[in-house]
């Protein structure tokens, strides 16, 4: 949902107009070259994967050296600045942040998880994934359907070139090896009811 609700006369907001805004408000926006786009408020079932996909990883990683983050860490995209809201994300290590704009966002990530509805699966998909590709220590990409049971994992091979691999049944498991864990898509799905609209 884009913040501009005047039709008419688009605005182009600046990056400070963008800081601003997230400084003054509980809500999450990401900066989208000039456009400002709300990411509270999504569907019920973007709510349970996400919130299945936090927990898993919370319950499985344990207290070792990986943490897993909600959608409320920034994560910096040098390409597509300032920095963007997954819906998940893991740290191997040290956590290291810059502070961009009155935030601290998170610089280091491994696995990063985007929860993808009609709206926003473009952008995941490819303006996304491009952005978090500029960033040393991504290894993982895990693309997640809201609106069935679809998984894209992407993995960094050697000479950064990224392999796919597609799954849409319940009993498929992802093994992650930038965390050391897996996870079936029966986990990230548990609770989601595809009956209602």
């Amino acid at each position: 949902m884009a913040v501009n609700l005047d039709n008419s006369t688009p605005h182009y907001y600046t990056l400070e107009e963008y800081s601003a805004l997230e400084r003054g408000s509980d809500a999450r926006f990401e900066y989208w070259d000039g456009d400002i786009v709300c990411m509270s408020g999504g569907s019920q079932r973007h709510y349970e994967i996400s919130a299945n996909v936090h927990f898993r990883l919370r319950e499985k990683l344990g207290k070792g050296k990986y943490r897993a983050y909600t959608a409320d860490m920034p994560i910096k995209t040098p390409t597509l600045p300032p920095y963007r809201y997954p819906d998940a994300t893991v740290v191997c290590g040290e956590r290291k942040f810059e502070e961009m704009y009155g935030v601290d966002a998170l610089i280091n990530p491994v696995l990063i998880v985007e929860v993808a509805s009609p709206s926003t699966a473009t952008r995941d998909e490819i303006e996304k994934f491009r952005a978090y590709q500029a960033l040393p220590t991504f290894y993982e990409y895990l693309l997640i359907s809201q609106d069935c049971v679809q998984v894209s994992h992407y993995r960094k091979q050697h000479d950064n070139i990224w392999v796919r691999h597609d799954m849409s049944d319940l009993t498929a498991v992802i093994a992650f090896e930038s965390i050391d864990c897996s996870l079936s898509l029966r986990e990230l799905y548990e609770g989601v009811d595809f009956t209602k609209v």
